[in-house]
């Protein structure tokens, strides 16, 4: 019912308001159909857009596929295969990549570690492949206690999954030669070594040093460097089996490389039988593997590395001079060819803390999320592995646009890092609701 004031003028006002209301929803559903119907799928499945300074972090996609890899990954999603054919293929470009006798991909690099520490616990017995996890078998595992790491789960999983125990030698950070030589005793199936900036270096036992130890006791090592550049030298060291992300600097599609010698690699494609099944790699991850080894092989390296110096020089040229941050220049953790910028934060001039301005990066829209890693050192770090021309911009003015918002609120309550640790787990726990 409409209650009539002022006469028809009102009722008049009503209707405009209505036919405005009519034609507000009409274009809010014609809008909503558009977005349903659109190609762009951040549009259609409501997405928030990442410019990724962290570098090449799973929870994040890892990299930007190539080119043509996304072309070779389309035509073998459009067709059949056989698998066992496309792995001897994987093999092949393997050998002669990374120079190992032989080689497989698995479904990630954490696959290619349980996979790989299965075989030595069931080597080609098809039985205990089929069985695993196994009761009453020798099944220690060597593994530092520096590199007891979590990269996204802890590293000490991948070894439990398969039913084997971990042995954890040395201290954090320190571990000597007689801390290894002593710990292999006849239930050691491998040694562990992990290579990663997560892990724990000082004092550790190098890996040249590592592989002789293990290999005086006839006990294989397995290296796990899932987002190195360095794919020759392990294998050249002794390794028997080296593990390698296919889709962080490789830029593929997510994917782990297993490299080695010949009769272990036989082993670990065995266990697709087994544990592996559980984990299998498609025709698209095994493809998309070759097609990155390919890409690396013909990749102008020094190129890239320029490209990213420039990135690196108009971050700095852009931030140089603002209150309260440092900048400097950082070398990557385990030696990869890549450079980053580090940036320090004084919290009493910038009235925030680094791990406040990280959060506020990442709230942007488009989100900027930056490598974290010292964060509670009151630092992080920009990346620009994974950076396209558009986006260096974006980034240096984003930090100074965040920076400015917090200079400009002094009296503002600050953060804590105990407060951040204490509803982490909350925020982990949040996902669904």
């Amino acid at each position: 019912m409409i209650m009539l004031i002022g006469g028809w003028a009102t009722l008049h006002h009503v209707e405009e308001l209505s036919d405005t209301f009519v034609q507000k929803s009409l274009k809010m559903k014609s809008k909503s159909k558009k977005s349903m119907d659109s190609d762009n799928i951040f549009e259609r499945w409501n997405l928030n857009r990442i410019i990724n300074v962290s570098g090449t972090m799973t929870s994040l996609g890892a990299s930007r596929v190539l080119p043509k890899i996304r072309k070779d990954v389309d035509q073998i999603l459009n067709s059949f295969v056989d698998i066992d054919q496309l792995q001897n293929e994987a093999s092949r470009v393997i050998r002669k990549v990374i120079g190992s006798e032989s080689g497989c991909i698995t479904s990630s690099s954490s696959a290619g570690i349980v996979a790989s520490i299965a075989s030595f616990i069931t080597q080609n017995n098809l039985d205990k492949i089929e069985k695993i996890p196994l009761e009453n078998e020798k099944s220690k595992v060597v593994l530092q206690m520096g590199h007891q790491i979590n990269y996204g789960a802890p590293v000490d999983q991948s070894i439990k999954l398969t039913g084997a125990k971990v042995q954890l030698i040395g201290s954090a950070a320190q571990c000597e030669t007689y801390h290894l030589r002593n710990s292999l005793d006849q239930d050691v199936i491998c040694g562990l070594y992990v290579i990663s900036h997560h892990t724990v270096r000082e004092n550790e036992l190098p890996l040249d040093l590592f592989v002789n130890i293990c290999h005086e006791q006839n006990v294989p090592v397995i290296v796990d460097m899932a987002s190195e550049y360095d794919l020759t030298n392990p294998i050249k060291l002794g390794a028997d089996l080296v593990i390698y992300s296919g889709h962080k600097f490789l830029s593929g599609v997510t994917s782990g490389i297993v490299a080695g010698k010949k009769q272990y690699i036989k082993n670990v494609h065995l266990q697709n039988r087994g544990i592996g099944r559980h984990m299998k790699v498609g025709k698209e991850g095994i493809a998309g593997a070759i097609s990155a080894l390919e890409c690396w092989m013909t990749r102008d390296h020094e190129f890239e590395k320029n490209k990213e110096t420039q990135i690196i020089k108009k971050w700095k040229n852009d931030l140089f001079d603002l209150q309260g941050i440092e900048i400097s220049e950082h070398e990557d953790w385990t030696g990869n060819p890549i450079t980053r910028l580090k940036i320090k934060i004084d919290p009493e001039r910038c009235f925030a803390n680094a791990w406040e301005i990280s959060s506020r990066l990442k709230n942007l829209n488009p989100s900027i999320v930056v490598r974290d890693d010292l964060i509670e050192n009151q630092e992080f770090f920009l990346d620009p592995c994974n950076i396209n021309h558009d986006e260096i911009g974006l980034v240096s003015d984003s930090i100074i646009k965040v920076l400015n918002d917090f200079t400009n609120d002094p009296e503002r309550k600050k953060e804590t890092w105990s407060e951040v640790k204490s509803t982490r787990e909350k925020n982990i726990l949040s996902w669904g609701d």
